[in-house]
């Protein structure tokens, strides 16, 4: 079938979770899960892979070994497509573009990238563009102050006190989001953050170290 959105019954299921986090809930509500919200997201994911990529889909499982909230689900259902992740939840849908976390040695090459005039200008032009698209572009784990070996008034202070960095985009639930064009919010993030993509991937490049975030 074709994509043709999320129904109130998606953001339904996902209220209800977040008021009985429960296994009881969840195995009441499976049926809906699964019809209302994982259906649609893979036809999303079968129409936008041409274009973007392939696709992956988060476990709706928490991992709960080492923190003090034992609620078993997610209260969203996240999805990578490319590099880039859409998720959906009861407030609506949001998507992501970038490097969440760097490993340390990816921090050092996206550093030295953003000191140098060639492509730390391209960064700079490239965000200015991206946020032209009323897309926010935010650092991650964002240290106080320069760090140690570069000027602390270089001209790209801000972006050098990065550890991570994500284009993010977050959509309230709207009547459009029962429709295919929740399909075309996404595939217009997912372009107009391209050059992001790109630019991480020129620049700064899979970690030999550790796994790296995305």
């Amino acid at each position: 079938m074709a994509f043709s959105g999320w129904t109130e019954e998606a953001l339904d299921f996902y209220e209800g979770l977040e008021a009985d986090n429960s296994k009881t809930y969840w195995t009441a509500q499976k049926a809906v899960y699964e019809d209302k919200v994982l259906r649609p997201m893979t036809e999303l994911l079968d129409e936008l892979g041409p274009e973007f990529g392939e696709s992956k889909m988060f476990r709706p499982y928490r991992d709960v070994r080492f923190s003090k909230d034992k609620s078993p689900y997610k209260t969203h259902m996240g999805v990578m497509l490319g590099s880039g992740y859409i998720q959906l939840s009861a407030k609506g849908l949001a998507a992501g573009e970038g490097m969440y976390v760097m490993a340390s040695d990816q921090v050092d090459r996206y550093r030295r990238a953003v000191a140098g005039d060639g492509p730390g200008g391209e960064l700079e032009r490239l965000i200015a563009g991206i946020e032209k698209n009323g897309i926010g572009v935010h650092g991650r784990d964002v240290l106080k102050t320069v760090p140690r070996g570069y000027p602390g008034d270089h001209p790209r202070a801000g972006l050098l006190r990065y550890k991570g960095i994500v284009a993010w985009q977050e959509w309230p639930v709207e009547p459009w989001l029962e429709t295919p064009e929740a399909k075309d919010r996404i595939a217009g993030f997912l372009r107009a953050t391209r050059p992001l993509s790109t630019w991480l991937d020129t620049h700064v490049g899979e970690s030999t170290m550790a796994r790296p975030g995305r």
